[in-house]
């Protein structure tokens, strides 16, 4: 016989695909009427409009059949900003007993101000990906080097904070936009790694025309109004060079780690060490250096160095560093499965995709040591 009681028990393993909390927990659950077998009840959205309502309804529906239900109807709403305010207490503090009386204080704190990830209690490791100029592939690696990581089980976010050149969306294949409640910002999660860019928040690829202290601004929020939750890396995506957000991130996070990514030719070698420099003048860790389009292996199997080749072994040598990986030219094979769409991450069978499977274990090991 299905009862209430047991409706309830089962949407407990049913998560808002955004704040990935049950929905028995966030008070999404209302108005449970079961005759028989058939069940309706009523689910309130966080907010209006909800780009994942659809997942949501599928979840419902498939977590109540589970019970021998034959029909289940679920009718949608959205919460009052009251209701709104207790779910942004809740993610704060984990505890839906304790969010009871933090929710009545107003919805208008949003997270702590300053952010737990950046908090002496945190365990998050920080790796900006950085290089002296563009065209490099800076972003390439900071994506593939993320999606690798969460296949090797580890909790990753991505901040791109290239605001004046954001492509990370766009290279991990989101389409959806962060949701946000109670102004708190839930980050998109794709291929397991949690993502927050400036391309979320302008329309129409617009062209970003600030200057320094309003990129600095942006790229706190990113830490403060950001619902990053537990993870063991955060990786930052730096604009080339050493202009004011490089510098920001070096004053907001002393501890960071960074990866210095370069081609082979020389030249950009040589531009690359400057940012080098910068990590090493403000005490941060040079993890390595990545050369990205180190060779192309051409069809009869040989590789051939076609942009040249030495730059990353050198540049390796002026920072007193190690070369940590050379990734070849290459496009990722397209993707059958459309949900796992990503038009510039490589699947872990291909043989770049191995490739930064191996850097993802080799900066996974050194960033262990370093602890």
């Amino acid at each position: 016989m299905i009862t209430e009681e047991k409706v309830l028990e089962a949407l407990k393993d049913v998560e808002d695909p955004e704040i990935h909390r049950s929905v028995v927990e966030l008070g999404m659950v209302r108005n449970i009427k079961i005759n028989d077998t058939k069940v309706e009840l009523d689910i309130i959205l966080t907010i209006q409009g909800c780009p994942l309502k659809v997942k949501i309804q599928e979840d419902v529906e498939n977590a109540i059949r589970s019970l021998g239900a034959e029909q289940v109807t679920v009718h949608f709403g959205s919460m009052t900003d009251e209701e709104r305010a207790r779910v942004s207490a809740i993610i704060r503090s984990g505890n839906p007993n304790q969010a009871q009386s933090a929710g009545v204080q107003g919805h208008g704190a949003g997270l702590n101000a300053i952010s737990p990830i950046l908090g002496p209690e945190s365990n998050t490791v920080f790796i900006a990906v950085t290089s002296g100029k563009g065209g490099v592939g800076k972003s390439t690696v900071t994506v593939n080097l993320a999606a690798s990581l969460a296949r090797l089980g580890k909790k990753v976010g991505v901040i791109d904070a290239d605001i004046y050149g954001f492509s990370v969306p766009d290279m991990m294949g989101i389409t959806q936009r962060p949701v946000v409640v109670d102004n708190t910002i839930m980050p998109v999660q794709r291929l397991g790694v949690k993502v927050i860019s400036m391309g979320f928040f302008v329309e129409d690829n617009s062209p970003i025309i600030w200057r320094g202290p309003m990129l600095g601004k942006m790229l706190r929020n990113f830490f403060s109004e950001v619902h990053w939750g537990q993870l063991d890396y955060m990786i930052l995506d730096l604009p080339p060079g050493t202009g004011d957000v490089a510098l920001d991130v070096h004053q907001m996070i002393p501890h960071s780690k960074e990866i210095i990514v370069t081609t082979p030719h020389p030249t950009a070698a040589f531009v690359a060490a400057r940012a080098g420099a910068m990590a090493l003048k403000t005490n941060h860790e040079i993890l390595g250096v990545v050369e990205n389009m180190s060779y192309y292996v051409n069809k009869t199997g040989e590789k051939d160095p076609i942009f040249g080749s030495g730059g990353g072994e050198k540049l390796a040598e002026q920072l007193n560093s190690e070369l940590l990986a050379q990734i070849p030219l290459g496009q990722p094979e397209p993707m059958r499965d459309e949900e796992r769409y990503a038009p510039s991450v490589y699947r872990e069978n291909e043989t770049i995709g191995n490739v930064y499977m191996e850097l993802a274990r080799t900066v996974d090991k050194k960033c262990k040591v370093h602890l």
